[in-house]
């Protein structure tokens, strides 16, 4: 499956972002992960159809209503199976 790594800058820990995260990924059929990083910002490794990751990517530059995003980068990785989705 299409693999991509994203990291979302802002007001993005402590907003229940990662949870959002994970519903919204579930919703859309994609597998990974979603991690707080030490400067504040979130890992999310995703898997998914093309259409999906785009998808995701569009609700990560939004977020939960108490995020702030200011920027999201976006990664391709080499294609992976993951199971799940989890929170680390």
């Amino acid at each position: 499956m299409p693999t991509a790594r994203f990291i979302v800058s802002g007001r993005v820990q402590g907003v229940f972002y990662r949870a959002s995260c994970r519903e919204q990924a579930l919703s859309l059929n994609v597998a990974g992960h979603a991690e707080n990083r030490f400067d504040g910002s979130v890992e999310v490794l995703a898997s998914g159809s093309a259409e999906a990751l785009d998808a995701l990517e569009r609700w990560l530059r939004r977020g939960p209503p108490a995020a702030q995003v200011d920027a999201v980068s976006r990664e391709e990785l080499p294609e992976q199976m993951l199971r799940g989705f989890h929170i680390g």
